[in-house]
């Protein structure tokens, strides 16, 4: 960050640096291209462009990303692949191919073949930390971790959508988590996190998990707790008593826990960085402030 930021106001970023992938373009935003890469460009001017990571585009979209390519201003983009390692390697060339694109990662459906998945990332890329792969929630979960670990893939864990069955449950994403940790394996989820703190949607009756008891139960997972009690975190809906916790965290644990959680997408960037505001988490600069 700026040297301008004091050593508490470091403390705070380090618990959203590069927290953000930018998924405009998925739902439930869905974004039109050419208001999504605008609006990303504008996030790398901001106070708070240490916090979003990359620019998520999935394979469908990308025929409409080269016209708003930059060669004078690089966009770092994410390739997102939920139609499965097939679907990958033209698209990777057309990235390729794009004066002002720049291939940072993939995200690459499983579904249960974890293996074609894993080539696939191993064939297009050259950074091993670069590539996710979307597991199974469920039965499916320990045999797609034990297929990951020691690859060149990550976890990627699905934590919302457009309908109800597409949030898993506390006990379900738990179980992820702590098989993330047992593997030590990095991982990222996706979708349904705008929000700090756990709550139910008043419009859609959907149970949205928070981003910041996310935090915590990685934390608690770190620190060897069992999933139970990882679920029990996730169950929190006292934002006061959830921001006490963060607070507490020095920075060895702030540092541990993101070792694990590398990032997650999200559709909406301002939703999740006003909770943070909002809870103290963060403190926008002075000079940025009206």
């Amino acid at each position: 960050m700026t040297s301008d930021v004091d050593a508490p106001q470091a403390l705070h970023h380090s618990l959203f640096t590069g927290l953000w992938d930018d998924a405009a373009l998925f739902p439930p935003g869905n974004a039109p291209m050419a208001e999504a890469v605008p609006a990303h460009r504008l996030y790398r001017t901001e106070w708070f462009a240490g916090f979003v990571r990359y620019f998520l585009v999935g394979v469908a979209h990308l025929p409409e990303l080269p016209p708003l390519a930059d060669g004078a201003d690089p966009l770092r983009v994410v390739l997102v692949a939920p139609g499965g390692p097939s679907t990958v390697g033209p698209a990777v060339r057309t990235i390729l191919d794009t004066p002002g694109l720049l291939l940072a990662g993939i995200e690459v459906a499983g579904d249960g073949e974890i293996g074609k998945a894993v080539a696939v990332l191993h064939e297009h890329l050259t950074e091993p930390t670069a590539g996710y792969v979307e597991v199974r929630n469920g039965a499916g979960l320990d045999a797609d971790l034990d297929d990951l670990a020691g690859t060149y893939g990550r976890p990627k864990f699905r934590t919302g959508g457009t309908t109800a069955h597409a949030f898993p449950n506390e006990a379900e994403l738990a179980a992820f988590v702590h098989g993330c940790r047992l593997r030590e394996l990095p991982f990222k989820v996706t979708a349904g996190l705008h929000n700090a703190v756990r709550h139910t949607d008043p419009t859609t009756g959907f149970e949205h998990h928070g981003y910041l008891n996310l935090m915590l139960a990685t934390h608690h997972a770190v620190a060897g707790a069992e999933p139970n009690a990882l679920a029990d975190l996730l169950a929190i809906r006292d934002s006061a008593e959830l921001t006490r916790m963060a607070h507490e965290l020095t920075l060895p644990e702030r540092t541990r826990l993101r070792g694990y959680l590398t990032s997650y997408g999200t559709c909406s960037v301002a939703e999740p960085l006003q909770d943070a505001l909002t809870l103290g988490l963060l403190d926008e600069p002075p000079h940025h402030r009206d």
